[in-house]
């Protein structure tokens, strides 16, 4: 049987995440910056600015995410936090008016991404995130908590459109949907 760990981010985990990120999808290029910044903002950065960023960020308290371990191996990381500090929220077409919260409302927390080393996939990690998101949410003060999953039986689904999780991962756990986000998105939660 493995040894499964999975710990708040901080600046010892950096190698750590810095793994999980390259060993598949977009993660190198973005450094889970993407839900933090506009679109306008995120797309001129260079990488030196979103690692500089992603560095400041894993400082903050509380950790702004999760990084699961197998075997010691690093296999998968979630970004979890309150929505206010994820700016691109703000500015998701849809997603102020469709949600049941007000967007600034600092208890209600999002899980907007996920990264899963590839020789991990397809093992249960993003559920084990999940889980681990949602008591990391509820151990600091978290309401609600919302996610922005996709079906992946959606026709022209990537495997790297999955990085803000999976529509049956959240809804096998307990959250619900509350609205359409876009074309391809739900927004679901789940009350704490």
């Amino acid at each position: 049987m493995s040894d499964i760990t999975i710990a708040p981010v901080d600046e010892a985990a950096w190698d750590d995440v810095q793994a999980i990120f390259s060993a598949g999808g977009d993660g190198p290029g973005c450094q889970c910056m993407w839900p933090l910044m506009r679109s306008v903002d995120f797309s001129k950065a260079t990488r030196a600015e979103l690692e500089r960023g992603f560095r400041d960020d894993i400082g903050r308290s509380p950790a702004p995410g999760l990084v699961l371990h197998i075997d010691g191996e690093p296999a998968g990381w979630v970004r979890v936090g309150p929505r206010p500090r994820q700016a691109r929220l703000r500015h998701t077409r849809g997603l102020p008016a469709a949600s049941a919260h007000d967007i600034d409302d600092g208890s209600v927390w999002a899980v907007t991404c996920f990264s899963i080393a590839r020789p991990f996939r397809g093992s249960g990690i993003m559920a084990r995130l999940l889980d681990a998101a949602i008591v990391h949410a509820r151990q600091h003060g978290a309401r609600i908590i919302e996610g922005y999953p996709r079906d992946p039986s959606r026709p022209g689904t990537r495997a790297n459109d999955l990085f803000v999780g999976t529509l049956a991962t959240f809804t096998r756990v307990g959250f619900r949907v509350v609205a359409p986000l876009g074309a391809s998105k739900q927004i679901v939660e789940l009350a704490l």
